[in-house]
């Protein structure tokens, strides 16, 4: 960008500019200069009022893309406007160094990545796309696993992820681990015991001026992060590929991330680690709260909340969540604490009670999180306290997808295949014996079972 083109101050001193045949031209003159332009506007006015950031960057959005259709730019539908300036900015788990980044700029929308890889596709654009694809995948061939089917470019894969998020439980909780192969070491401290030493072996000690000093050292230990694959399968109409790309998209932009949602999570959740993460509720280091004496089967009562709480490590209060499942409600809903020969509701409010307000969602200032993912009311796991900044989800951060027409040729379907690879294992290899008193902690503590 010229250095004489002065950023606008407001509103109107934009539209002005835009209405300048000159300076429009300008701005317009590549990618880059259009995308240094926002981006210098939106922090321009960010920087007098942090609070409007979003509605800069909605209202800019808007007005360059119609100064383009009016301009008749036809990269319009290629262009991102977002004044981050990479096209998948908005998504954090986009990275540009992923092998699927180099096909970026060839496929900018689920519409176009399946037209060109669907199995029954002809012409020539879809022959170019198929070669570009391959051309990218040889050039990794020794980190992308031989699986076969297309590498999926990635902002779509980042795409995939963000809407993930929405519905997922552990991996927007969780520490991400990119992972550039298919293992990863990751260092840990190897922490039992804060007895006498912190952090797996540093110790401290008052000593008298000139006295010699003693020695400490922490043990570091390491978790291997193995890329496990996780194949997503469906079968779908051949028209969608043929005729009706829009729904196709639309499937692929809702059911698929939210299916890739669920079935890590209930890995992450429960998997024993043999093909498989390794899930929290199976993790060396929690610790189950024994139900109380005399405790009815299926049953939860505040004593098993309060000794659960009393369990999670310190430094973790502040970031962990209760995970429960959906048939714990009803006994969270009418616990009860005893107090002489009466008792009181200890979670439901008055306005919930009166069956007018919404419960709670919170227990003990943490929030709660309901799921189908955890084990049933009366199991153990049915509730947990949880802080996942202990839980590492390793993502090798490259997707491949295949389709074929032949296996149910018969019934008019292509077959969709989608492979991820990723792996799940918790960041700590024991619970910790605190500094005084008998109760290990941990990050991960559930009730025992009541039977």
């Amino acid at each position: 960008m010229a250095p004489t083109l002065t950023v606008p101050r407001n509103a109107d001193e934009l539209e002005q500019m835009l209405g300048d045949d000159t300076r429009r031209a300008e701005i317009l003159k590549s990618q880059d200069s259009l995308t240094e332009f926002i981006t210098n506007y939106a922090k321009q006015q960010a920087a007098s009022d942090p609070t409007i950031e979003a509605q800069i960057r909605e209202e800019t959005q808007k007005q360059f893309a119609d100064l383009l259709k009016d301009n008749q730019i036809d990269a319009i539908n290629r262009l991102n406007l977002s004044p981050e300036g990479t096209p998948a900015a908005r998504s954090k788990h986009y990275n540009a160094k992923a092998p699927g980044a180099a096909l970026d700029k060839k496929f900018a929308s689920w519409s176009d990545f399946m037209s060109a890889t669907w199995a029954g596709a002809k012409g020539e654009a879809a022959l170019s796309g198929q070669a570009e694809i391959a051309r990218i995948q040889n050039a990794f061939g020794s980190s992308i696993p031989a699986d076969g089917g297309f590498l999926i470019p990635e902002y779509l894969r980042s795409e995939l992820l963000r809407v993930a998020l929405e519905t997922s439980v552990v991996r927007s909780r969780a520490r991400v681990v990119p992972m550039e192969t298919l293992t990863v070491p990751y260092p840990m401290l190897d922490s039992t015991s804060n007895a006498s030493s912190v952090y797996g072996g540093v110790t401290a000690f008052w000593t008298e001026e000139g006295a010699e000093l003693a020695e400490s050292s922490p043990t570091f230990g390491r978790i291997m992060l193995m890329a496990k694959k996780l194949t997503l399968y469906s079968e779908l109409p051949n028209e969608l590929f043929s005729d009706s790309v829009i729904s196709l998209e639309q499937f692929m932009s809702d059911s698929y991330p939210e299916a890739l949602a669920w079935f890590e999570d209930v890995a992450f959740t429960d998997g024993n680690g043999a093909g498989q993460p390794m899930g929290y509720l199976n993790a060396p280091a929690a610790v189950a709260v024994a139900k109380e004496s005399g405790q009815t089967a299926g049953t939860i009562v505040w004593e098993n909340i309060v000794k659960a709480y009393s369990r999670m490590l310190p430094s973790s209060i502040g970031r962990a969540v209760w995970v429960a499942h959906i048939d714990t409600f009803p006994e969270l809903a009418t616990m009860a604490l005893s107090v002489g020969t009466g008792g009181s509701a200890v979670w439901m409010g008055t306005g919930a009670h009166d069956g007018v307000g919404a419960p709670p969602m919170t227990i003990l200032g943490r929030p709660v999180i309901f799921t189908e993912k955890v084990s049933s009311v009366g199991t153990a796991g049915d509730i947990n306290f949880v802080d996942f900044g202990y839980y590492l989800v390793g993502d090798r951060q490259a997707m491949q997808m295949d389709t074929s027409i032949h296996y149910k040729f018969g019934n008019d379907k292509t077959a969709v295949r989608l492979i991820e690879r990723v792996d799940g294992q918790p960041w700590i290899k024991s619970a910790i014996t605190p500094r005084k008193g008998s109760n290990t902690l941990s990050p991960f503590v559930k009730v025992a079972t009541r039977a």
